[in-house]
């Protein structure tokens, strides 16, 4: 069975797939990251998992994966195929598609980034399958976004495009790690919306889940805390359709998990804001923490034919294996 290599790298763990030719998730692993160790056993790790991956997948289908792709947060110059920096897992100019290729015997490996690759899934197979424009915006740690523009998405000329999560929505504001004040992902990320919450209940421990979960039972601090978080995030999606205008807008991440908590207030919010902008469709993801191996793959096919498959389908998991 023709199938390639897919691997989705994040901060502390990594997902990884064996993706066939019609989307399916023919084999699904995990591993950590161990970004305790040092930049170059990261990198070690990845390569080390890639291998087993391609062992694994000639032994059960038959021959060996046609590609592989492979996703990283931080900065990536894909075109070069290098991994240019994340702070979160400490590496500079890491030469990862070679890197890679070389360990996988010469394969074609195209390199993307996390959030651009996990907005390529959403857009061709998920929730903005059949929009010729769309915006993806996970709301994580931080935010960022993917410009969907038919069934590619837009890099940008140095690419930074997408960077949504440092749009200045309050000036002056909260001091962020980007040397601005005020960015958007300081208010409306899953993890300003937990500080947020942890300061105003008096409980170090909660987080955005827990300040959900509050807001459905009514309690009046919490929904002041949500709807500060809701504002906010109307305020830079607006700044970001009116440049973009994007005809579906899909909203991922872990604060998309509190599903109408927060898409019936910021439905409500943006479409206050707008005056002659058209206001786009708001959608939640559909792939969930999948999206980033899928896109992987996506980009792995792409290598291989100059449009990916015309019958891809939706995403089945299949043999799935967590290890440590």
């Amino acid at each position: 069975m023709r199938h390639v290599i897919a691997l989705d790298v994040g901060g502390t763990g990594m997902k990884a797939a064996l993706v066939g030719a019609d989307g399916t998730l023919l084999h699904e692993a995990r591993r950590a990251t161990g970004r305790d160790r040092g930049a170059e056993a990261v990198v070690e790790t990845i390569l080390a998992f890639a291998e087993d991956l391609r062992a694994l997948g000639e032994e059960r289908y038959g021959e060996p994966a046609a590609a592989a792709g492979v996703a990283v947060p931080g900065i990536v110059d894909a075109d070069r195929g290098i991994a240019v920096y994340a702070a979160n897992l400490g590496w500079r100019d890491v030469p990862l598609r070679d890197l890679l290729s070389e360990r996988l015997g010469g394969l074609p490996v195209a390199l993307g980034h996390d959030v651009r690759t996990g907005g390529l899934a959403e857009g061709r197979i998920g929730a903005g399958h059949g929009a010729d424009r769309f915006l993806f915006v996970p709301l994580g740690t931080g935010i960022a976004g993917a410009i969907g523009i038919g069934d590619r998405i837009e890099a940008g000329a140095h690419g930074y495009a997408g960077e949504i999560g440092h749009i200045v929505v309050r000036p002056g504001g909260t001091d962020c790690g980007c040397g601005q004040r005020g960015c958007l992902e300081r208010y409306a990320s899953a993890s300003a919306v937990s500080l947020a919450w942890a300061a105003a209940s008096g409980d170090p421990g909660a987080d955005a889940a827990d300040c959900a979960k509050a807001v459905e039972s009514g309690d009046p601090v919490a929904v002041r805390v949500w709807q500060e978080a809701v504002d906010a995030l109307a305020d830079g999606l607006v700044t970001a359709l009116t440049l973009l205008d994007p005809r579906t807008l899909i909203i991922g991440g872990g604060l998309a998990e509190a599903g109408e908590t927060l898409f019936t207030p910021l439905r409500a919010a943006v479409e206050e804001r707008v005056t002659f902008q058209k206001l786009p469709v708001i959608v939640p993801a559909a792939l969930g923490d999948t999206a980033g191996c899928l896109g992987a793959g996506l980009l792995a096919w792409d290598l291989l034919a100059d449009r990916h498959p015309a019958d891809l389908a939706d995403p089945r998991t299949t043999d799935p294996e967590v290890s440590a």
